[in-house]
């Protein structure tokens, strides 16, 4: 496995593989690898003849009281982890390789990025659609790779390739979970043993809120008002939000119809956790 650190090496080496015909499967993380990264590695693997994995702890999407300090990073670990999965490159910059002095420019998706997580984490969206510009114009992958828990984001990145006429094809696959349903995530490393214990509860009153419109029930703020109330019986989760929503316009519905999303955030601690489940609706 091959590790590249600058953006001009990583450049030149895919562009050289697309001249030669070679499909290029690209998954960009943050590091602290785990199975739902590894299962996007593996998909990457089995479609494309070159798999690159991007390792970099984008600065722009933290927030000033967000844990980008404490961020848990271990390329080594990562490293190992990515091989295994099938990966080919790993692209691993520091900052000064993806934000160079004078870089200015950034990217927005307007409307997408407005509610849930865009309302409660300002500059976010923004953040990310930036990185994930630079590094696809960087890569210039065939496919690149995302995972479904992070509902919204992938949404927007879709709309962004679209929008701009990236020609990559953004694959969303599905959310990877612990035995109880927890929803993977390199943040889950922060909670302590009562709060791991409790933090399945988000999934569980996501799953009731999918239940019960197949049942029937087409309002949406009973189905709200149900999910944030099992979320509630755990003393140690504090809700953010829970909301059923359109699942291409991420709108809030009233009357559910068609596809929806049902979308939670929840904080336990100094973690914030989020997870969706879609429904389409009989």
């Amino acid at each position: 496995m091959r590790v590249i650190k600058e953006t001009r090496q990583m450049f030149r080496l895919t562009e050289a593989l697309r001249r030669q015909g070679t499909t290029i499967g690209f998954v960009p993380t943050m590091g602290a690898l785990h199975d739902g990264h590894c299962a996007l590695i593996r998909a990457a693997r089995r479609q494309s003849r070159t798999v690159v994995v991007s390792i970099f702890v984008n600065p722009l999407q933290f927030g000033p009281r967000e844990d980008f300090t404490r961020y848990p990073r271990d390329l080594t670990r990562d490293m190992h982890l990515a091989k295994a999965a099938g990966c080919d490159v790993v692209f691993a910059p520091d900052a000064s390789q993806i934000y160079p002095s004078g870089f200015c420019t950034s990217v927005e998706v307007a409307g997408l990025g407005d509610r849930f997580e865009g309302a409660a984490r300002p500059g976010h969206f923004r953040g990310v659609a930036t990185v994930v510009a630079k590094l696809l114009t960087i890569v210039h992958p065939t496919d690149a790779w995302f995972g479904q828990k992070d509902y919204q984001q992938a949404a927007i990145i879709q709309r962004m390739v679209l929008d701009l006429k990236v020609p990559s094809t953004i694959r969303i696959m599905p959310t990877v979970r612990e035995a109880d349903g927890l929803a993977m995530s390199s943040r889950n490393v922060y909670l302590t043993p009562e709060q791991r214990a409790q933090a399945p509860a988000l999934y569980r009153a996501l799953s009731w809120g999918k239940r019960h419109i197949l049942d029937g029930e087409r309002h949406a703020a009973r189905v709200e008002a149900g999910m944030r109330r099992m979320v509630q019986e755990q003393p140690l989760l504090d809700p953010d939000y829970l909301a059923v929503a359109d699942a291409k316009r991420l709108e809030p519905m009233s009357a559910i119809r068609g596809r929806a999303v049902l979308l939670g955030a929840v904080r336990v601690g100094t973690t914030r956790l989020i997870d969706n489940v879609l429904v389409d609706v009989p």
